[in-house]
């Protein structure tokens, strides 16, 4: 038994890789360790993942819970101390966001995969203007 690479499946995974993109150029730019190729194969893995369970009708709940456990491992390795500053906690957050984004792309809910990854792009960005404020610390 295999999944039949469908213009649906193709569809999504195209826009798992483009709404992973967006995350990841916001990540790029402001040079932070997990960029554009890394948030793309989170969200195009985090899509297939939950295509395929869907396809061959493993308990998709089942995958999303393997998903979301399995990302904390990528997160957990952005994050790092220096001095008595804790850092990556955000890009750990992205790479959890932008599998969740993948996740939903793979079900095929569009709409709601799109608004998500442009809140998340909004959160990331407004960290420079939150510390300019005093609202966030670096």
């Amino acid at each position: 038994m295999h999944t039949a690479l469908t213009v649906e499946t193709l569809l999504s995974l195209l826009i798992a890789v483009a709404l992973g993109a967006c995350v990841g150029i916001e990540r790029e730019l402001t040079h932070k360790p997990a960029g554009l190729r890394t948030h793309m194969l989170v969200s195009l893995g985090a899509c297939l993942f939950t295509i395929v369970s869907v396809s061959f009708a493993v308990d998709p709940a089942r995958i999303a819970s393997g998903i979301v456990a399995g990302i904390g491992f990528i997160g957990a390795g952005t994050i790092w101390g220096e001095k008595d500053k804790v850092k990556g906690i955000t890009t750990a957050a992205s790479l959890w966001a932008t599998a969740a984004i993948g996740l939903t792309t793979g079900i095929g809910d569009y709409p709601l995969a799109t608004v998500v990854t442009a809140l998340v792009v909004i959160i990331l960005a407004s960290g420079g203007a939150l510390r300019k404020i005093g609202l966030e610390k670096d």
